[in-house]
């Protein structure tokens, strides 16, 4: 098995996410410009799988609650998302990139295993100082890696899909 590099990882992560897009719920997604980190992010629902093998990361989709919702409407088919369906439907979808990710890894690098989807709601807010953290932050994050904005045509959907490996 040859080593995979992570400009690989990345373009494997963006077709897996837009091919699970295209296939549970029919939308096409427009990859958007590569940040060359990841940043804290400004979401309102993450989803997180960790990845181990011979590469070990995590695959991380960041929504706002606008998109989270159409999301869940669309992927679980129901009129109306409460807080319950719309973590549901960020995790499973995680989930299903992941699992393409893997699926393709496998393929052509050897195996690797993802962990269970987790799921965060609430804001996450940019600290630069730990003190600055309040009872108002929900979680931090800082890492390196990549960070894809993924966006419809006609705006009705806004993700980023972070790889860290």
């Amino acid at each position: 098995m040859s080593s995979i590099s992570f400009e690989e990882i990345m373009f494997t992560i963006m077709s897996a996410t837009q091919d699970t897009f295209k296939s549970y719920m029919n939308i096409d997604l427009l990859a958007g410009k590569v940040e060359k980190r990841v940043d804290p992010v400004d979401s309102d629902v993450t989803g997180i799988v960790g990845v181990a093998g011979d590469r070990v990361g995590y695959i991380i989709v960041a929504a706002d609650k606008a998109t989270a919702q159409y999301v869940a409407r669309e992927l679980l088919m129901v009129d109306e998302a409460d807080d319950e369906c719309i973590r549901d439907a960020i995790g499973e979808l995680t989930n299903n990139i992941a699992g393409v990710f893997k699926t393709r890894y496998h393929e052509q690098y050897g195996s690797v295993a993802l962990g269970l989807p987790l799921v965060i709601s609430g804001q996450l807010r940019a600290i630069s100082e730990p003190a600055e953290a309040d009872e108002h932050s929900s979680m931090n994050v800082q890492c390196k890696g990549v960070t894809i904005p993924f966006k419809t045509a006609d705006g009705s959907i806004s993700i980023k899909v972070m790889v860290y490996m």
